[in-house]
């Protein structure tokens, strides 16, 4: 792939190799500013790719090296999602400053810099992530326009898609043992959703990040049937992968 050298001095040393590929939306009104921003020592914020709209592709942060990206983060017991992860950050004004659809040249690109970086790390598909799925009571991106379903189709992460499900929706104040079964199945996966059998805010939460990775048609933190089919299926998935 062709880069643009921008480097940024944002980063330390890594610990372990990186196993996780974690994408985010910039959620600032131009990419120029996000670059800005990223490579600011004061902002002590960083990634190690930043991806524009009309698909050039900025290297900000050695992969070898640990980019500030993920914050406050968890997934699979795992909280220094920094030390793991390689960050992609995609340009895109996000939720605050007026979310729109990617770019097919965007997507294009995105698809051909993970294919890249998998060339040189062992990745699993079920370790491609979005920001919200590690920090899902902080943040919301790369949110429910990004297309994971064309980049699985591309053969980088998981996407299942299985029948209706019937049953009666889980809800926030509601507890029992299809709550206790919900937050256990969320756990497996990766989220930190210790189960409690009450579905609370935390939850509630969790689940609307969840949906915005894999049932972006309906991201309202009720897991219904069709939410509860799609984890159990992804589940088995990431098993078998």
């Amino acid at each position: 792939m062709t880069f643009i050298e921008t480097p940024s001095p944002n980063f330390d040393e890594r610990k372990v190799p990186p196993d996780i590929v974690l994408l985010h939306y910039t959620g600032m009104r131009t990419g120029q500013e996000a670059l800005e921003r990223l490579r600011d020592p004061a902002a002590k914020v960083s990634s190690h790719y930043l991806v524009e709209e009309d698909g050039r592709v900025f290297r900000l942060v050695p992969e070898e090296r640990r980019a500030w990206h993920a914050g406050l983060s968890f997934w699979k017991g795992e909280t220094d999602v920094n030390g793991r992860s390689i960050g992609v950050e995609i340009v895109n004004p996000g939720h605050e400053f007026g979310y729109r659809p990617f770019p097919k040249a965007q997507v294009e690109a995105v698809i051909a810099l993970i294919s890249d970086i998998r060339s040189r790390w062992m990745i699993e598909d079920a370790r491609i992530l979005g920001h919200s799925d590690v920090a899902p009571d902080r943040k919301q991106d790369p949110g429910e326009l990004f297309p994971w379903k064309d980049l699985a189709a591309a053969g980088h992460g998981l996407w299942v898609e299985p029948d209706a499900a019937p049953g009666l929706p889980l809800r926030e104040g509601e507890e029992g043992a299809g709550v206790f079964a919900l937050q256990a199945g969320l756990t497996r996966l990766g989220y930190d959703s210790a189960p409690s059998g009450k579905y609370d805010a935390a939850t509630a939460t969790i689940v609307r990040a969840f949906q915005r990775h894999w049932r972006p048609e309906k991201v309202d933190g009720v897991a219904d049937g069709m939410t509860r089919a799609r984890l159990i299926a992804l589940l088995r998935a990431a098993a078998g992968a």
